[in-house]
């Protein structure tokens, strides 16, 4: 046993340090996960009806105590039916925080210059680029990088087009004379796999009130599934980025160059 301190007669071990860095972490995370969401004040509801159980039983309030319990008794189930996305979300965040680590050793062995690297490279710089010039003329829109993400479920409608990724394909369909403009376009595996998409909507009550449509629904597919969605508003042509239900506003260049590094993969 290895023993760090002790406080009175209880010893710390540091594997009880590391217990409680590892809870509390995941409390962080699931934190992060429900905050601003309707999903967050269910769970406040659902963790006073066991905190109210548990101090009724020790009152030995007999009667109180077995009509709570009654509730208590299928509180899992509960929680596992309203919190099905929220946890989806959350093995989602885990199974690929692993997956992200492993895929950034192996590049790094196998090495960064081959020609799979060099078309990444010019398809980041085409997202870029496209961006950038719709950000200019004030082209709404709205593009979401699936990383390999399932969508079943998620992402309804759209148009399939499996194209290569470039500049003037992605301006050409938010050109708001274009029939395709009005939704998400959905890029992966390299392609620009459809256009068009309809997207679930956030409620997050926490987004700032310049937010329209096209970033609540950015933010509310980030929410639903590992995508990084880039927005370009219509009325102030300001990029920003939706991602685990969190927006960032106003991307310049270099900011715009970073996410792209760090969510196109």
């Amino acid at each position: 046993m290895l023993f760090l301190f002790k406080i009175g007669f209880l010893p710390i071990r540091i594997w009880d340090v590391l217990d409680i860095f590892i809870v509390g972490y995941l409390m962080y995370q699931l934190y992060k996960l429900l905050r601003g969401t309707i999903a967050f004040n269910i769970f406040v509801g659902v963790l006073t009806l066991y905190v109210v159980w548990w101090i009724v039983g020790q009152l030995q309030m007999d009667l109180l105590s077995q009509v709570l319990n009654q509730f208590a008794s299928v509180g899992v189930i509960v929680i596992v039916v309203v919190f099905q996305q929220e946890i989806r979300r959350f093995l989602l965040f885990l199974g690929n925080t692993a997956l992200e680590r492993q895929v950034e050793l192996a590049s790094r062995f196998l090495g960064r210059n081959t020609p799979a690297t060099d078309e990444r490279e010019r398809q980041k710089g085409a997202i870029r680029i496209a961006l950038q010039r719709m950000s200019r003329s004030k082209t709404g829109a709205l593009i979401v990088l699936s990383d390999g993400a399932n969508l079943e479920g998620i992402v309804s409608a759209g148009l399939s087009i499996d194209a290569n990724i470039s500049e003037p394909l992605i301006e050409s369909i938010f050109n708001k004379e274009s029939p395709l403009h009005d939704g998400a376009v959905l890029i992966a595996n390299g392609k620009i796999e459809a256009a068009s998409c309809v997207l679930p909507v956030s409620e997050n009550t926490q987004l700032p009130d310049t937010a329209g449509m096209r970033h609540r629904a950015a933010v509310g597919v980030s929410e639903k599934a590992n995508v990084a969605a880039f927005v370009v508003s219509e009325e102030n042509g300001r990029i920003s980025l939706a991602f685990k239900g969190l927006l960032e506003e106003d991307l310049d260049e270099a900011r715009l160059k970073a996410l792209l590094e760090k969510h196109y993969k």
